[in-house]
């Protein structure tokens, strides 16, 4: 009988500001039992500068083999100077290594943003109430009206894992042929690649 594969979700609230109601929502029961029954086994959080204590302080209260982790294998760390390319490369499906297709929850921070969309990995954006004077929420919501992204508040995070599956499978035809200058259509991680001048 051959091992299941692996199915990533990673979560990134970013480096420089807090956003503790998006961890919150994520390291609750609720969440994990969500990602179980669509097939997870994995949750990534990058928590950043100060969501460590929080981070603690679940995996004190649900250590590994707790019921209500529900199965879900539960890693974190702060930052990464280097950038958060390789942590959203294990959402991304490589049947070599026995991983199929995960996702990414992110802040509405556009580095994140780029980089998921780069990877071809569904994403669900969750803007950052606690911002003063920030355009996440109109970001979000643009990214979700031309179909790159869902957008989410922090606590509908369950519900949003749904409506990333139905992404995942219109992701499969993006982007639609717009006339003769595009003579054959890329999906959403050539595009990015293509504009950003990124070479693998």
């Amino acid at each position: 009988m051959s091992e299941e594969a692996r199915k990533l979700c990673f979560v990134t609230v970013g480096a420089t500001a807090s956003f503790h109601l998006l961890l919150k929502s994520i390291l609750n029961p609720i969440f994990l039992e969500a990602l179980n029954q669509r097939g997870y086994t994995d949750l990534l959080i990058q928590y950043g500068k100060d969501g460590e204590q929080l981070f603690d302080e679940f995996s004190a209260k649900y250590p590994p083999g707790d019921p209500n982790r529900h199965g879900i294998i539960v890693h974190g760390f702060d930052f990464n100077p280097a950038g958060l390319d390789n942590e959203i490369r294990l959402a991304k499906a490589k049947p070599s290594e026995n991983r199929s297709s995960g996702l990414v929850i992110s802040h509405a921070g556009s580095g994140s943003i780029l980089s998921a969309l780069r990877f071809g990995v569904p994403l669900v954006v969750v803007p950052n109430p606690t911002l003063q004077d920030n355009h996440q929420a109109e970001l979000a919501e643009v990214l979700q009206d031309e179909g790159y992204a869902i957008w989410s508040d922090h606590r509908e995070v369950s519900a949003a894992l749904e409506r990333a599956e139905a992404l995942r499978t219109k992701m499969l035809t993006w982007p639609p042929v717009h006339g003769m200058r595009e003579l054959q259509p890329q999906n959403l991680e050539g595009v990015v690649s293509e504009e950003m001048g990124y070479l693998d």
